[in-house]
């Protein structure tokens, strides 16, 4: 399986020292002129097969599936360019920036027999789908809170009158589409479709700095916060009627959980230490392989 990389920013980056664990045949991967350095530099570094500066000419190629680590606001075009041309597609989250988006990729995904997936960590996490397994043992669910604070880098550029693309509403950047996005997926993950959803955003200069969402799933509520102009030790808990979960990290990187019952002593539950993508792309790789299109599908539900 060969596949095709799009992109030389930070989430590529980290992705590319991992792929000898993963099982690609051949990766190469797309850059610009403007980073033709960074690009030649890091197939030098990772020994990939080839460099490419047109999108055309690698979607032309023998490549199999692209993952495309652009920036959000490239993730459909370059997608839906990926599938015309017969190609699998990993995208990055958010995989889109609106449901008319995301709705005609999955068309196109299912003409062309193509298999579509985005890359959110959340839900291949050892410990996240672990405590899937265990969630029963609080009882019924009365209450969800969720919290990924993270004083961004790029704020007091921001504050100061710079407008980059991590708060730029042009390029779809924002709290929510940065960070909250992985607690929306975790409550998803569990809980699926609530009834009502209802988002309450500080806004500065046209974008979410941070934000409040509030999933409305009738017997509970679940509010997760993201913020991208203050923080906070980053915690997320689920109560239950019988008990509660804590989760002590971001939803992103969870691995590992306490599990406390009402009036007795809590265990924990902690899984050994990798890479937050490692999981998610040894199952992409399988997915791709078998053309599991049946949990793709599923996937894309959420």
């Amino acid at each position: 399986m060969r596949l095709g990389i799009l992109g030389t920013g930070m989430i590529v980056q980290e992705l590319l020292p991992l792929l000898g664990e993963i099982g690609f045949d051949a990766v190469s991967i797309l850059g610009t002129q403007r980073s033709r350095e960074r690009t030649e530099e890091l197939s030098a570094r990772y020994q990939l097969e080839h460099c490419w500066y047109d999108y055309g000419d690698l979607l032309a190629s023998d490549v199999d599936a692209v993952y495309i680590g652009l920036p959000n606001f490239l993730h459909f075009s370059h997608a839906r360019r990926a599938l015309e041309a017969g190609k699998d597609v990993i995208v990055e989250k958010p995989a889109v920036t609106t449901l008319a988006e995301f709705r005609e990729l999955r068309r196109l995904a299912e003409e062309k027999g193509r298999i579509l997936l985005e890359a959110v960590t959340v839900h291949y996490l050892p410990a996240y789908r672990a405590l899937k397994e265990e969630l029963s043992c609080v009882g019924p669910v009365r209450v969800v809170s969720m919290n990924y604070s993270q004083y961004s880098s790029r704020y007091d550029a921001f504050l100061a009158g710079e407008t980059l693309p991590a708060f730029d509403p042009a390029k779809a950047g924002g709290a929510l589409m940065d960070i909250n996005v992985y607690n929306l997926n975790f409550v998803v993950g569990l809980f699926g479709k609530p009834k009502a959803v209802h988002y309450f955003a500080t806004v500065q200069r046209g974008i979410d700095t941070s934000g409040t969402m509030v999933l409305d799933y009738g017997g509970f509520k679940a509010v997760c916060i993201g913020a991208k102009d203050c923080q906070a030790p980053v915690r997320s808990t689920i109560q239950g009627e019988r008990g509660c979960i804590v989760v002590p990290m971001p939803a992103n990187q969870m691995r590992a959980y306490s599990l406390t019952p009402n009036r007795q002593e809590g265990r924990e539950r902690a899984f050994p230490e990798e890479h937050r993508m490692l999981p998610e792309f040894r199952m992409f790789r399988r997915i791709l392989a078998e053309r599991d299109t049946e949990t793709a599908s599923a996937m894309l539900d959420i």
